[in-house]
């Protein structure tokens, strides 16, 4: 059975949700095992990796941080959100303070799902995931609805994958804000050589279940609490200021096709309009850099001064949707 927290519950769990204080000898073995890890680094000459263990969940009532984020994950059948479903949703809630500071895990949820076809043998070497394991399994809406209600804002590791999914699942997902800790962290400037999850866990010292949703979840949120080796800062100021930066989205409508190849070489995309978007080739911004890139447009695409190319504002209201 999969398990949901009430986010509200006011009172201390019960002793049978508490974990059992560990008896002297698996605390004197923990102790020894880490010393003999210590000793192995200390050496220069092995590097060890821990395994990670789930924070306990704190009553809502009991944590004095004020605001509420939500770690997402989804595993699915496929890519494409207007043809492929949801076989595994988890989430971990966590409160935190404007400064970035993450308080206490409030919140775990977790739910299998029974999609209309068979699951694709790929998914299944991917994630474990079986027909078996989801025969008979619904995710509650309702429980979904509850569990994101009161967040601030919901996180996912490639939001622009998982925020269409969600939405597709359960509306309370729409008005949300999104953040996205590949896109919206820069990994590469604090030594990190990749983005996903894997390599940053391991990087960062640890070893996780991966590839189900929950496990995954979990493993984000020590990443993004673990402080940059080279600052006292955390992944996760870096996420939350930069996610509340508003960007803009600048179309180079009717340009001329032989400007193409300048565009591409830009960092432009190219939206062939079936989704509703404009057909054109059209790239992000910061807000702050938004006036130099029509700028550029006008003098080295169109060549004309008085050219007015579409643009449009994304918050993090907006952004990582399907036809954002």
């Amino acid at each position: 059975m999969s398990q949901q927290f009430d986010l509200f519950r006011a009172e201390p769990l019960s002793d049978t949700h508490r974990k059992k204080p560990a008896v002297a000898r698996q605390a004197s073995s923990a102790d020894d095992e880490e010393a003999s890890a210590r000793r192995l680094e200390e050496t220069g000459r092995y590097r060890v990796l821990r395994k990670l263990s789930p924070r306990p969940i704190v009553p809502r009532a009991l944590s004095p941080y004020p605001r509420i984020g939500v770690l997402t994950d989804t595993e699915t059948t496929g890519l494409d959100h207007n043809k492929c479903e949801i076989i595994e949703l988890g989430m971990v809630a966590f409160t935190y303070d404007d400064d970035g500071r993450i308080g206490d895990v409030i919140g775990v949820f977790s739910a299998l799902r029974q999609p209309y076809s068979p699951i694709p043998p790929e998914i299944t070497r991917l994630t474990g995931i079986t027909d078996e394991m989801v025969a008979g399994r619904t995710i509650s809406l309702d429980a979904v609805e509850a569990f994101i209600g009161p967040a601030d804002l919901v996180i996912a590791h490639n939001a622009k994958f998982d925020r269409p999914f969600c939405e597709h699942l359960a509306s309370g997902f729409v008005p949300k804000a999104w953040a996205c800790s590949v896109s919206e962290i820069a990994w590469a400037d604090h030594g990190f050589e990749g983005t996903k999850l894997g390599y940053l866990i391991g990087q960062c010292g640890y070893f996780h279940d991966g590839h189900r949703a929950v496990d995954d979840c979990h493993a984000l949120l020590e990443v993004l609490a673990r402080p940059w080796t080279d600052s006292a800062s955390t992944p996760f100021e870096d996420l939350l200021r930069n996610s509340g930066k508003a960007r803009v989205r600048v179309w180079a409508t009717n340009s001329p096709f032989e400007m193409k190849d300048h565009l591409k070489a830009r960092g432009y995309r190219w939206s062939d309009g079936s989704d509703g978007r404009p057909k054109a080739w059209w790239t992000d911004v910061a807000e702050e850099d938004s006036d130099n890139e029509l700028n550029y447009l006008r003098a080295e695409i169109y060549q004309w001064p008085d050219a007015e190319p579409p643009t449009r504002r994304l918050t993090a209201h907006d952004k990582f949707r399907a036809q954002d």
